[in-house]
């Protein structure tokens, strides 16, 4: 499983010109799933994620988390994160996991995510044409990967 997590302002997510989700202050995660993941890189990823101590506290100092700040958090998966470019300059995407794994993992991390912020994430629809807007903040950009864990 692979993430890159934004610490935003705001951000959103339009299907067919409607907004499906929309979150304020906190993060928002792109998600790729690969065949060979599972419930428990799922549940390493949510761990790390909620954790992370990415905002600023009183001092201007990045020491707090999502969970500290009562920040939102926005899971949109993209399969393009899995994408290998070492050859020619189409990607192949052939370690991306199939619907069959990759959809009921996109739900259990929404559910895992929302359940220990405490409180629903937003998402956007899986496998559709998505427009996301995002005001990323400082940038803070970190990208992860469930199979790197040390």
């Amino acid at each position: 499983m692979r993430v890159v997590i934004q610490r935003v302002t705001h951000a959103s997510v339009t299907i067919d010109g409607a907004v499906k989700s929309k979150i304020g202050e906190g993060l928002l995660v792109l998600a790729g799933f690969e065949a060979a993941d599972e419930r428990a890189d799922v549940d390493w990823i949510t761990r790390k994620m909620l954790g992370l101590r990415i905002f600023n506290d009183e001092n201007g100092v990045m020491n707090r988390s999502v969970m500290d700040i009562g920040g939102e958090i926005l899971i949109i998966s993209q399969f393009t994160l899995h994408a290998m470019t070492a050859k020619g300059n189409r990607p192949s995407y052939i370690r991306a996991a199939g619907h069959d794994i990759a959809i009921p993992l996109y739900e259990y991390f929404l559910e895992a995510a929302a359940n220990g912020l405490g409180k629903p994430v937003g998402s956007g629809k899986f496998g559709a044409d998505m427009k996301v807007e995002l005001l990323n903040d400082g940038p803070v950009t970190i990208c992860m990967d469930s199979k790197n864990r040390e």
